[in-house]
């Protein structure tokens, strides 16, 4: 049942990643330009390249406002993640039994000389 759940939760995820892709690229290519535009305007020293470049950034930032549902999409893959990281998780965990003939062999060996 826990594989049934998560094969759910990863299709729904992977539906609303495949469908937030425009919105995640636009977000990216926006950020990319505000980063350089905010690094420029403290580079300059002049008041009208300033202006500018302010205006610029209030275009470029009202550009990523608009791409919000790309959080969903980041949301989603991340999603994703957990349900590929949860997928071969064991229920619980099997107690470890040596199966080499020689470590019981060295057991027992170690026992007699307890005895004696």
């Amino acid at each position: 049942m826990k594989k049934f759940g998560l094969l759910v939760a990863g299709g729904i995820a992977a539906i609303v990643l495949l469908s937030t892709i425009g919105p995640i690229a636009g977000m990216v290519i926006s950020l990319a330009i505000l980063y350089f535009v905010i690094k420029q305007f403290l580079k300059t020293k002049s008041t009208a390249a300033r202006i500018g470049l302010g205006i610029l950034g209030l275009i470029v930032l009202s550009a990523a406002a608009s791409n919000a549902p790309a959080l969903f999409g980041i949301a989603a893959a991340y999603v994703l993640y957990l349900v590929y990281k949860n997928w071969n998780e064991a229920k619980y965990s099997e107690p470890v039994t040596e199966s080499d003939p020689f470590v019981n062999f060295e057991k027992q060996w170690n026992d007699l000389h307890k005895n004696y």
